[in-house]
């Protein structure tokens, strides 16, 4: 017999002959190898079979395998990760439109806005001319040059292209930012109300999110009193936005002056610093990027991106700049995750800085009609009594106070006791898609993107109105 023939499988009819087992097995369906196991229980769903020694290896073969069990668990820290309420409520409005409901959806914070056409139009030409390939994974050195650019005219700070890290979208970065630099047990500092992704990113990094509560009274910014009673040994991040999401405030320089002096006195204390809002603002309110602050450049990794000023939503497009070292391990991070960004998205990018400062004219011409809605909105609302509202001075969102209507019940309903279950009210009554304010971490408030046309947010104000005053009638005099 040949060598080959020794060390294959025989056949007799259709049936293979496997050297070690008996002739008897031939007719199993499935086999299970194991190795020095003289009897060995298997568990599994049905009744328990033995594994016996064959030889140098063990061997069972059985008519049908038994069904096992497949572990179903999930990572810990998965579970601790909440879903995003902005993206369920969003996506929930969404299918009952396509069902046929007429949901006005005031949920999302994308603006209905096009892509300006120099921006759509440096993207086509991306795809004719061929840059379709991945870029370096920090990103093309024509846009993070770009970006060093815009940073030193509009910012005043200077950062060189090793500095800056392209990514797919501003929330990528600030979640690799966040990786970055926590450590298990580490706090991270968050002011109250709150983008809806922030404690979670914390918690993804195992660290522990720290909320600093404040009030519509004081337009929703943070008291450098309360941060600096908050700060502990543990303390390695401050997340700031301004112009802010969810509440559309932005911080004075003279307020940004005063967490400075408290974060330099912590040397562990790092700051984030979310500016992708920075350019809606209405004046007199003006930015001031945190790291341009004196000795903040060192402590301050800042975001920004494409989505929302030049109306880039889906192009799927942010960066972060700092020191080269924090930048150089969230681009580390990067590497293993997603890699480069868009070669055709960050060639429009390019464009979109080229429109000039702040964005030109066809940013402007955005903000205005934001701007105007807003101001419709305030009006609007401020005719409701027992509503609490703080004008907004950038973004593009009114978060207002509505708690003065809770705990009713409504016949069909139920009770009305809190700002996920008004929300809920409002789709189902008013057919208003809205995000409740605990989302946000202040559930006395509902968040309203006015990042929708005029006569689509007036049509929204009716439904809303008539719908808050079956909840709460008029009281007679």
């Amino acid at each position: 017999m040949s060598a080959a023939a020794a060390t294959s499988s025989s056949r007799i009819g259709s049936r293979a002959i496997i050297p070690g087992i008996q002739s008897d097995s031939l007719n199993s369906k499935s086999i299970s190898f194991s190795s020095n196991l003289q009897s060995l229980s298997l568990k599994s769903s049905g009744p328990k079979r033995q594994l016996y020694s064959h030889g140098k290896g063990s061997v069972v073969i059985t008519q049908s395998m038994d069904r096992v069990e497949v572990d179903i668990s999930l990572s810990p820290r998965v579970n601790a990760v909440k879903p995003s309420k902005t993206v369920a409520i969003t996506d929930q409005a969404t299918a009952l439109v396509q069902a046929g409901v007429p949901v006005i959806r005031l949920a999302a914070g994308e603006p209905d806005f096009d892509t300006p056409t120099a921006i759509a139009e440096a993207g086509i030409n991306a795809i004719r001319e061929g840059h379709t390939r991945y870029t370096p994974n920090a990103g093309t050195m024509e846009l993070r040059s770009a970006i060093c650019h815009k940073l030193k005219e509009e910012n005043g700070l200077s950062y060189t292209p090793d500095q800056i890290l392209v990514s797919n979208g501003a929330k990528q970065s600030i979640v690799q930012a966040v990786l970055a630099v926590c450590s298990p047990g580490d706090e991270v500092l968050i002011p109250a109300p709150y983008w809806v992704s922030y404690p979670e990113m914390a918690r993804m990094a195992d660290a522990t999110p720290v909320i600093l509560p404040t009030s519509i009274s004081e337009d929703f910014l943070l008291d450098p009193k309360l941060l600096e009673s908050k700060l502990t040994e543990k303390s390695r991040l401050l997340i700031l936005c301004s112009p802010s999401n969810p509440t559309g405030s932005v911080y004075p320089r003279k307020l940004l002056e005063e967490i400075a002096q408290i974060v330099a006195r912590h040397p562990r204390l790092l700051v984030i610093s979310d500016e992708i809002y920075e350019h809606i603002i209405y004046a007199p309110a003006t930015h001031t990027s945190f790291a341009s602050l004196p000795g903040m450049w060192d402590r301050t990794l800042t975001v920004n991106g494409f989505s929302k000023a030049f109306a880039m939503t889906g192009w799927r497009l942010g960066y972060i700049a700092g020191p080269k070292h924090f930048v150089s391990a969230c681009n580390k991070i990067q590497s293993q995750f997603t890699s480069g960004a868009s070669s055709i998205s960050q060639k429009a990018a390019v464009a979109a800085l080229g429109l000039g400062f702040a964005g030109g004219e066809a940013v402007a011409t955005m903000v205005k009609a934001f701007r105007e809605r807003r101001d419709f909105l305030v009006s609007s609302f401020g005719e409701i009594d027992d509503v609490k509202i703080s004008e907004p001075r950038g973004a593009f969102y009114l978060f207002i106070d509505l708690s003065s209507y809770y705990g009713v019940e409504v016949d069909g309903f139920g009770t009305v006791d809190n700002s996920e279950s008004l929300c809920r009210y409002l789709l189902d009554k008013a057919q208003v898609a809205l995000v409740p304010g605990d989302a946000f971490g202040d559930d006395t408030c509902i968040r309203i993107s006015y990042a929708a046309s005029l006569s689509t947010l007036q049509a929204a104000v009716e439904r809303i109105k008539k719908a808050l005053v079956t909840l709460k009638p008029p009281v007679p005099v």
